[in-house]
């Protein structure tokens, strides 16, 4: 299948570890150094993407307590919007991502009028059954359209490498990076420093208590659709640089994102960032010192260890 022929993290190895003409290393021991501050540097760019598809999740969970399988093919759909805005009108992602984040943010609140609204009281194995089949009619529906196919930006305004303390990082990583840092700061100062952010915060806390408040819960569950709608889109934005896009490209991070959701503790703005970085980086170490194929099973043997010794979560509350 597409999905394992092709990871994040491969892709941003291949990307940061190609040849640089004029690189002159003299020892074996200066190799070894500068292959593990280049996967160390791959293990933080791609742990920052990894913590704003999570910080989508953690909005949506935190508010309404709905585990949203669908939430990889937003990203999906975000891809696909910056590709074909390059294709046909020659528009870079970068300049289009308030675009994407718009759209995505539109989608998100129209699925949860149309779709999600109907379930809220509904049990959880209903909720999760949903979730499911919206993301098998995403992905068919772009299988449908698009074809299976991979496609690619070819080129960004991003293009290139620059060298940071000596290692050469792609530029396309380096901007996803910073931008996956801009959005989730930018989640974070929405939800604690505005009056929307806090009625979101007060429905999470204690849904009947904001209802009594006079804090519409349905309006508030939208935006929370909508937010985590933006935030993948923005994702798969800043993904199409450098990513190959195809049907199934959500598959190789909703994953994962559960994960860093479940690390950084349910409903944690920052713990999913601080997560993230830290499942990068334990991703892209296991498959240094171990092997490219033992990277997932390092990562869900650290999710199992959180899970047995602290259940909630790095910044959860216990």
């Amino acid at each position: 299948m597409a999905n394992a022929e092709v990871g994040p993290a491969q892709v941003i190895d291949q990307a940061d570890q190609a040849d640089q003409p004029g690189q002159r290393i003299s020892t074996v021991e200066n190799v070894s150094l500068e292959i593990l501050l280049q996967t160390l540097a791959s293990g933080v760019l791609i742990g920052l993407i990894y913590a704003l598809v999570a910080i989508g999740l953690t909005v949506i969970f935190g508010v309404m307590d709905i585990v949203n399988f669908s939430h990889g093919e937003f990203l999906m759909f975000g891809m696909y919007s910056s590709f074909w805005l390059y294709a046909l009108y020659a528009l870079d992602p970068i300049f289009t991502l308030p675009l994407t984040a718009l759209f995505l943010f539109g989608l998100g609140m129209l699925v949860y009028k149309l779709v999600i609204s109907k379930i809220t009281n509904s049990p959880m194995v209903s909720q999760l059954f949903t979730t499911f089949g919206l993301m098998l009619l995403f992905r068919g529906i772009a299988q449908f359209f698009w074809k299976p196919d991979f496609r690619t930006v070819d080129k960004s305004v991003v293009s290139g490498h620059v060298s940071l303390a000596g290692i050469q990082i792609g530029l396309p990583q380096v901007t996803a990076g910073v931008g996956a840092i801009l959005v989730s700061f930018g989640v974070w100062f929405f939800l604690t420093r505005t009056k929307a952010g806090a009625a979101l915060e007060a429905t999470a806390a204690d849904k009947e208590a904001a209802r009594l408040m006079g804090i519409d819960s349905q309006k508030m569950f939208a935006l929370a659709w909508g937010i985590g709608g933006a935030c993948a889109g923005v994702a798969g934005g800043l993904l199409s640089t450098f990513f190959p896009i195809f049907p199934e490209v959500g598959a190789n991070f909703i994953l994962i994102a559960f994960v860093v959701v479940n690390l950084g503790g349910f409903g944690s703005i920052m713990g999913a960032l601080l997560a993230g970085l830290l499942v990068g980086l334990v991703e892209v170490m296991g498959g240094f010192f171990l092997g490219p194929q033992y990277k997932l099973a390092v990562v869900l043997v650290l999710f199992l260890a959180m899970l047995m010794f602290r259940p909630q979560g790095l910044m959860g509350k216990a």
